[in-house]
């Protein structure tokens, strides 16, 4: 028996729900005309099938001036998921973090110009909508789908800010149940959304969404997800997902802040994203449900604005960027004058915490800082890290992390230093991204040119004498690191067995891209690091 929809009252129901016959039913216009597109559009897309195929989605959704929301919140949303995100202007707004000042609609044959555009041409996977203005706009986005091919119809029906002005009137909510729902993959309503395409039906309670996600599945969509982010008295933040047959109840921790401007339309941004990624639909959801919770936890102490709702950071990035006071910025080569290596054993041995080390050391004189913490578990690396990241950026000195780019990332670290048996440069530069500063180590001149093809910034070139700090460690001697040096179109820091005694002959090998060096045990295997730094500095000054 097909799903049927009677209306009582001012609210649509349910009755002798069967999922099979309302898919088949409900989706079949929907279904013929997505096929029938794909299949006209397979041969162009499979014109050159040894190009790489980037996941793409195009957004249509109006434009937000505080950036918080609409088309700005969905570009950034795709590009923290890694996937391409092209772009249809349905309205210009202004707006900020206090609320909406104006929206101007734009032309409908405008919006479908855009459409025309993008959709003849860009091989789209998923369509994401957000603001959708107009009766007129919602008529011609349905064209343009039965038109050209998509893989997914992602709909977000936005019809009020989180401000709380109303972007969406009556009749656009009426095109949105009688033109989009049936053609949907899933829609994303919050409890007003919902409630508004249910005609008023109040939710309140996690078993009111259950509820609406039932009825709104009536609709047509082949998914529902109904977020009770605003659900009043609720601890969590709770999601409730309907696929036709099972309900799936999604719980996470409320994040207390408040910038949540955009949260609605990065959500579905993210969920398009993974779907065009290949993801199943409940997959989707999870990892973006997560995604959003983590961007803002991460953003609920920033401050953008002076209105009540603000927005988040999507790319985690902002508060790094705002301790930039600290950071030393650009790699300078002379940063590798004086380069202190930390070593946990040595410590130990006299006593020493990692981070009365690493501020005897600034104080004294080095001017670059590599934690290289071998023997400890990750969480407390990281609790150590974090903790000289705090003296590094008080004293502007770089901050690097052996080997660990996980760590590197986790406490925003000025970069890492690599060994040939670590991960390739290339890898870490992606993973870091073009600021960070990237070291390795090297013996030839054939490793120093790999590393200078693969983006490091300098090289650290030994060891130069016999060490204790690394066993089997193969000595160079000045001969193989002046070779080095000429070889190398990087600059270099000289490492191993560096001390008082030897750093003068070091750095008097007479090559201009030699630029400092780096030590271990000449500064903390030393009852006093501060002094021992002084000395090596003095004599370090000296030599240049």
């Amino acid at each position: 028996m097909a799903c049927s929809v009677v209306l009582s009252s001012p609210f649509y129901f349910c009755k002798n729900f069967t999922v099979l016959s309302l898919q088949s039913s409900n989706s079949s216009h929907r279904t013929r005309t997505f096929v029938a597109m794909q299949g006209d559009g397979a041969s162009a897309a499979t014109k050159n099938n040894s190009d790489l195929k980037i996941p793409h989605v195009l957004t249509v959704a109006g434009s937000d001036s505080g950036a918080g929301a609409g088309i700005q919140a969905d570009l950034k949303a795709c590009a923290a998921r890694g996937v391409y995100c092209s772009t249809v202007i349905t309205a210009v707004t202004a707006q900020n973090t206090v609320g909406v000042q104006g929206v101007n609609i734009m032309p409908e044959d405008f919006v479908a110009a855009q459409l025309k555009s993008v959709l003849s041409d860009m091989q789209v996977d998923v369509v994401k909508t957000g603001m959708l203005p107009s009766t007129d706009i919602v008529k011609v986005l349905h064209q343009s789908l039965r038109e050209f091919p998509v893989r997914a119809l992602v709909i977000d029906p936005v019809m009020v800010s989180t401000s709380g002005d109303v972007l969406a009137g009556p009749s656009i909510v009426s095109g949105f149940r009688d033109i989009l729902l049936p053609m949907a993959d899933i829609i994303t309503p919050n409890i007003k959304e919902a409630s508004a395409l249910l005609y008023g039906m109040q939710l309140a309670t996690v078993s009111d969404m259950y509820s609406a996600a039932k009825l709104l599945h009536c609709f047509g969509p082949r998914n529902v997800l109904v977020k009770g982010g605003d659900l009043p008295d609720s601890s969590d933040a709770v999601d409730i997902f309907f696929d036709g047959e099972n309900f799936h109840e999604l719980r996470s921790a409320r994040v207390k802040t408040r910038n949540t401007h955009g949260t609605g339309c990065s959500l579905a941004s993210c969920i398009a994203a993974e779907l065009a990624k290949g993801s199943p639909m409940l997959s989707a959801i999870k990892v973006a449900k997560r995604f959003i919770g983590t961007a803002l936890d991460y953003s609920k102490d920033i401050v953008v604005g002076n209105g009540p709702q603000g927005p988040f950071d999507h790319l985690l990035r902002l508060k790094s960027t705002s301790r930039n006071s600290g950071r030393p910025g650009a790699f300078n080569p002379s940063d590798l004058f004086l380069y202190a290596v930390t070593d946990p054993r040595m410590n130990k041995k006299w006593g020493h915490s990692i981070t009365d080390a690493v501020k005897a050391a600034i104080e004294g004189g080095a001017t670059i800082v590599q934690l290289r913490e071998k023997d400890v578990d990750t969480g407390s690396f990281l609790e150590a890290a974090r903790a000289c990241i705090e003296i590094c950026r008080h004293h502007r000195v770089p901050l690097l992390i052996n080997d660990r780019i996980d760590v590197a990332l986790a406490c925003d670290a000025d970069g890492v230093h690599v060994g040939q048996s670590d991960m390739p440069v290339r890898f870490a530069r992606a993973l870091l991204g073009p600021e960070k500063i990237i070291g390795v180590s090297c013996k030839t001149p054939e490793q120093a040119h790999q590393a200078w093809i693969d983006g490091a910034d300098y090289i650290g070139c030994g060891g130069v004498h016999p060490t204790n700090t690394k066993e089997n460690n193969l000595t160079v001697g000045l001969d193989g690191l002046k070779t080095v040096c000429l070889a190398s179109k990087l600059p270099v820091v000289a490492i191993g067995g560096i001390g008082i005694s030897n750093a003068s002959d070091v750095m008097k090998i007479g090559v201009p891209n030699l630029k400092g060096v780096a030590v271990v045990s000449a500064l903390f295997d030393r009852e006093c690091v501060l002094t021992e730094t002084k000395k090596l500095r003095a004599v370090l000054t000296e030599a240049i």
